[in-house]
């Protein structure tokens, strides 16, 4: 596997400057976001597919081990604030279980049997997307969860870092972002898991924009729930419908915090018929505004 492999560049990095160090480290993470590109078109695939499942009531589900793990947990956690995607449609498996998100679990990564059983009692469903993520594209509890979800029909996606790895094998949407060798051989925290950072980044975001959660490049799904991201909703309802802070204020008390609706309000809809427009357009804002013929400003 290229992540386990010893560069010879490094071979006296510990001899090195901090600053020569410093310099390896930084170039290592710009080849690793530089390493996506080729994936750009299976990100793309992926997140169509779990679209169309997640339209159909879906849950998202995240596996790994370890540094893949936690990356899983950090990327699904931010959903629910930032689209108001629903915590119960959201979903770990995790070897070791929640404890490793904090202390590493030895071991727990060769459980087959635990992320088979993982998924026998979250009774995934052909609607539900699991991600399955994993550096060396081998990690037994990963491929045992993703191999298992797929025969109950799921839509599963493999993410990996070294070619032709079981887990992109034993997926319906592999992406493979090949980060090579390490600086620190096997230290998979640093490019792999950098790359797998900015995949999940890129194709959760590119789902929940694609579900109508963002509009005109705003999080209209966010949710207010503190004093500065009530000033930023307040502000979003007053640049999208074009109305004065007062009035977007106004609206947004009146629509509870739902930024979606507020704007409906503000641009002349009334609160009955706006939400009567967001359930008809399942929540789309942009569909909404051109059915009632509202007329987005600038």
């Amino acid at each position: 596997m290229n992540t386990e492999s010893a560069s010879p560049r490094y071979a006296d990095l510990d001899a090195w400057g901090s600053s020569d160090v410093l310099h390896a480290l930084w170039e290592s993470q710009l080849a690793a976001v530089a390493a996506i590109g080729p994936a750009l078109h299976a990100i793309a695939a992926a997140a169509e597919a779990a679209e169309a499942g997640l339209r159909q009531n879906g849950r998202l589900l995240y596996v790994g081990a370890g540094t893949s793990a936690r990356i899983g947990v950090q990327d699904g956690v931010e959903l629910p604030p930032t689209f108001d995607w629903p915590e119960e449609r959201i979903g770990f498996a995790i070897a070791g279980g929640d404890g490793a998100i904090l202390q590493a679990v030895e071991g727990a990564e060769d459980s087959a049997a635990e992320a088979s059983a993982w998924i026998e009692r979250a009774k995934i469903r052909p609607d539900d997307v699991v991600i399955g993520l994993s550096a060396s594209g081998a990690t037994p509890f990963t491929l045992a969860a993703l191999e298992s979800a797929r025969a109950r029909g799921a839509v599963t996606v493999g993410v990996a870092n070294n070619p032709n790895t079981p887990i992109l094998q034993h997926c319906s949407y592999p992406i493979l972002v090949a980060t090579g060798e390490e600086v620190v051989a096997g230290s998979t925290r640093m490019k792999a898991g950098t790359a797998q950072k900015v995949v999940l980044n890129l194709l959760s975001t590119l789902v929940m924009i694609r579900l109508g959660r963002v509009y005109r490049g705003r999080m209209i799904s966010m949710r207010p729930t503190n004093k500065k991201l009530r000033s930023r909703g307040v502000a979003m309802v007053a640049q999208i419908a074009g109305c004065d802070e007062g009035a977007a204020a106004r609206a947004s008390a009146e629509a509870g915090g739902d930024i979606k609706l507020a704007i409906l309000i503000a641009m002349g809809a009334g609160r009955s018929g706006a939400e009567e427009l967001l359930d008809r357009h399942e929540g789309n804002l942009r569909a909404a505004i051109a059915a009632a013929d509202l007329g987005a400003r600038p």
